[in-house]
This record gives C-alpha cells, structure tokens and sequence, in this order.
C-alpha cells in the first residue's frame, strides 16, 4: 500500500467512521478500487486508524467527558456486549468477514432499506436522556453495536438507531455514539496490536500508520462537528439512499 492510498482510506474513514454509513464497509470497497490488497498490515491498517477518528471525539467532549461519572458509567456499560464478543470472534471477524466484499454490499444494501423504513414507520417515544438510561436498555444498544462487526453493519447506524428505539433523542443518540465509540475503537485497536506480529512490520508500515492516524482525526474532527448540527434540521433518508445506490452500483459492476 502506496502512502497516497493510505492517505485515501484515511480520509474515507474519518468521514464515514461516524456517520450512519459503515466506515470497515468504505474501506473494504475503496481498497478494491484501488486494488489494494487485504493483507494483514492492511487490515490491521483499517482497524488501528479508527483509534484517529476517536480522539477527536475525545478532543471535542473532553470536558464533558471528565466531568460527569453517570456519562462515563453508562457508556462502559453499552460496551460490554462488544467487548465480550470481539474478545471471543476477534479471529474469526479479522479471518472471514473483514476484506469480505461480498458481505459489506449486502449489509450496505439490507441496512440502507432498513434506514429508511426506520425513519418511515418510527414513532419517537422519549423517556431518556443519556445520564439517566437504565441499565437494559444501555445493554440493547450494546448488543446493537454488535451487529457493527459484520462489515457494512454501520457501527454509527447500530447505535444511533438503538438509542432511538430505547426511548433516547436523537440528538443525544448521536452523540452516545460518538462517546460508546471511544472504548469500542480502543480496545479494538488494542487488541489487533496484541494479536499481531509487530516485528513483520517495516519502518514504512508505521510511518504510512501514522500519516493514516492524522489523517483520519483531522477529517474526523470536521465531521462529528456537521454531523451534530446536521441531525438537528434533518432525519437519515439521505444515508439510507446513499447506501442503497452504492451497493447496487457494487452489485453490478465489481461482483
């Protein structure tokens, strides 16, 4: 992988990593336009470069972050089902489903219908706010986000919809998405470093990494600044259409 494609994937996941899109989904049908490779510097190359796009959730939210306990404990516990599935499927996700083409096409496709019936036939039904959720409902989006590690399942899209659908604002599901990325993202990240033979690696993997880290947070910055002001004004209609029509462009010419 060239350092000007890396550069590419790192933009792609800056912009996409939050919105309702599927960021492992983009990267995976990007590297196969450009005829990249899924190797596993690759693949951990797309994984690792999230961690970018979260600190600048990090950046924007730091001081809500490190003032409010309820913020930070509820947002631990919507981690959990992730954690737990991740550690046991990490070898199975990293082996057969990401750099699957074939997957994200069809989970963009059936997850862009599901985007639009959702904002067709969804009536709002607010109880909660992001500090005072229960604890089973903070669990259902957890166990939403899960559905995320099938590339093209967009983690933004699990969220968001599953804060909704357990009686959160939009507003405010957006936003407990950003902040339930922050640990997801981590320990993902994490745990591919731990995973992975570091030593295979040469000068140029880690000097293209970090290009790509910058890269992804920079882009990340701008969008998570739109995205909250965009979703005041405006549902998700637009990302669903998106979705449809790139995976039956996929389907038609690179299948």
């Amino acid at each position: 992988m060239r350092l000007v494609q890396a550069l590419f994937l790192s933009l792609i996941e800056g912009i996409s990593e939050f919105l309702p899109i599927s960021s492992t989904g983009h990267l995976i049908l990007a590297s196969r336009l450009l005829g990249i490779a899924q190797t596993e510097f690759v693949k951990s190359f797309e994984i690792i470069i999230q961690l970018g796009a979260i600190l600048a959730v990090v950046v924007i939210y730091f001081s809500r972050l490190r003032k409010n306990f309820a913020l930070l404990k509820n947002t631990l516990i919507a981690f959990l089902p992730s954690a737990i599935f991740g550690l046991f499927f990490y070898n199975y996700i990293k082996l057969y489903l990401i750099g699957n083409t074939t997957i994200v096409i069809w989970s963009l496709l059936i997850g862009g219908v599901a985007m639009l019936l959702f904002e067709r036939f969804h009536k709002p039904n607010i109880r909660y706010t992001i500090y005072n959720i229960p604890t089973i409902q903070l669990i259902a989006v957890g166990l939403m986000q899960v559905l995320s590690m099938i590339p093209g399942v967009s983690r933004a899209f699990a969220t968001i919809f599953g804060g909704m659908m357990v009686g959160m604002k939009k507003k405010e599901a957006v936003e407990f998405s950003f902040f339930l990325a922050i640990p997801t993202m981590f320990a993902a990240s994490a745990l591919d470093v731990v995973k992975t033979d570091l030593s295979l690696w040469t000068r140029d993997n880690f000097y293209i990494l970090a290009v790509g880290f910058l890269a992804s947070f920079l882009t990340a910055y701008i969008t998570v600044r739109w995205l909250v002001k965009y979703v005041q004004n405006h549902n998700f209609s637009l990302f669903g259409a998106y979705r449809i029509v790139l995976a039956i462009l996929f389907l038609l010419f690179y299948l």
